[in-house]
């Protein structure tokens, strides 16, 4: 087994990986759509309306001689070859803070330390498991998948074709029943019988009862309408549905499930995909992560407009007409309408955040009426928090002064670094994020 380690948004040179050359030419200046269809599960969501990794990000560049990892996180295998690619806050051998957010952001039983998926039989496995409910109520927002389905019936009430081969096998000598077939709309097809065969799988795993109890209702719609469920039937459903991927775009939900359902369902220690020769894994975008854990401390406070799920949309402007153009998302806007906060979370060092970073926030607070604004950011280095004024005046006329009532705010929410174990590592997590809401 060969293992390379590496940090997100860093450089290293590409002599360091020749020990993994099949996973480095798999994913090397691709972008993440043209992985869509290997066994690599890309999270939070669909390729082409993602909130965090967009379909034309990379996972590994070639700059000169080194190679650049972006914001992605997660694991990726090819036979024994394997990388694992940590974030960039992480300190020590084990990289706890992703495990933290992953487990904060999903709201998982636990977490599979990334470094011992590969050491131990079907740890990656776990950590698909985990989010299935996730994806699960998902698709089920948009109701059960219904599709036309062709079943076989032996009766005397003829509605469909007739089976002349079955029914010479079933009814030799003839009693009054003919074998046809007809064509149905039924909510018990290859989809959702793809659904109950993983749902069955999970639930004899040891976490199956912990991972199936926040879906409860939806298990149940799945059960009720699978009436044709037989667990021998496992591998012709995995079959159908390899060759049979959900192409509508209306359905993109299910079309995630499904890719996740088979994944699960096609294990074999560490592979995941359809042939042994296949890159897989699984991958998170850390600048969504970093935000959506920022959005379950402070949510009570703050609104959160996602962009790419087109929720909480603003305008810059209005047109003398009355139409409103100019189409913003802020990430937090305070929810307190007399003393309004603007807050950008920022995966990134607190010496990274600038420039555009602060005509974005600038423009978001003069639209809102903001006197104050923020960025969230992991301080993983000790540094204190930067207050920044916003001045007035101008150099030509020698008058540049700060103002007072106007001012941005880097603030740090604190990532330990001396922890003795993961349990350690989240207590200390805890009073960081104490400190850190105290001080907005």
């Amino acid at each position: 087994m060969k293992l390379i380690k590496v940090k997100g948004n860093s450089f290293r040179s590409s002599d360091e990986f020749s020990e993994i050359p099949n996973v480095i030419s798999s994913i090397l200046d691709k972008t993440v759509s043209e992985l869509e269809d290997t066994g690599i599960f890309v999270f939070p969501n669909s390729l082409k309306e993602q909130e965090g990794i967009t379909e034309e990000q990379t996972i590994l560049n070639k700059v000169g001689q080194e190679y650049y990892s972006s914001n992605i996180m997660g694991f990726l295998g090819y036979n024994e070859e394997n990388l694992i690619i940590e974030s960039r806050f992480s300190e020590g051998p084990q990289d706890y803070f992703f495990q933290y957010l992953i487990e904060n952001v999903l709201e998982i039983p636990y977490v599979i330390d990334l470094n011992t998926i590969i050491n131990q039989d079907n740890k990656i496995i776990d950590l698909f498991i985990f989010i299935f409910p996730y994806y699960l109520k998902k698709a089920m927002r948009k109701g059960l998948f219904k599709q036309y389905t062709r079943n076989e019936y032996n009766n005397n009430n003829v509605k469909g074709t007739i089976d002349i081969q079955r029914h010479i096998k079933k009814n030799t000598p003839f009693i009054g029943n003919i074998a046809y077939s007809q064509r149905e709309f039924s909510y018990d097809n290859y989809i959702l019988q793809l659904i109950r065969h993983t749902i069955e799988f999970i639930k004899k795993r040891k976490e199956g009862v912990g991972v199936l109890s926040s879906i409860k209702n939806e298990v149940k719609e799945i059960r009720e309408v699978t009436t044709s469920y037989n667990h021998m039937d496992k591998t012709k459903v995995i079959m159908f549905n390899n060759k049979r991927p959900i192409r509508h775009a209306y359905y993109k939900e299910y079309r995630e499930l499904q890719k996740l359902c088979l994944i699960i369902l096609q294990r074999h220690n560490h592979y995941i995909g359809n042939g042994a020769e296949k890159i897989h894994g699984i991958l998170f975008d850390g600048a969504w992560l970093w935000e959506e854990y920022i959005d379950t401390l402070v949510n009570a406070d703050f609104y959160h407009p996602k962009n790419k799920g087109g929720n909480g949309a603003q305008r810059l402007f209005s047109r003398q007409s009355g139409s409103k153009i100019g189409l913003i998302y802020p990430d937090f806007i305070g929810r307190n309408q007399e003393n309004r906060i603007i807050a950008d979370a920022k995966y990134k060092p607190i010496q990274n955040i600038g420039n555009k970073d602060y005509l974005q926030v600038l423009a978001y607070m003069f639209r809102f009426d903001a006197k104050a604004g923020y960025y969230f950011y992991p301080n993983h280095n000790g540094i204190g928090d930067e207050i920044l004024y916003l001045n007035q005046g101008l150099t030509y006329e020698k008058n540049v002064q700060k103002r007072e009532d106007i001012k941005v705010i880097k603030l740090g929410l604190t990532i330990p670094k001396e922890v003795i174990d993961y349990k350690d590592f989240s207590e200390k997590m805890k009073r960081s994020e104490k400190e850190f809401l105290n001080k907005i």
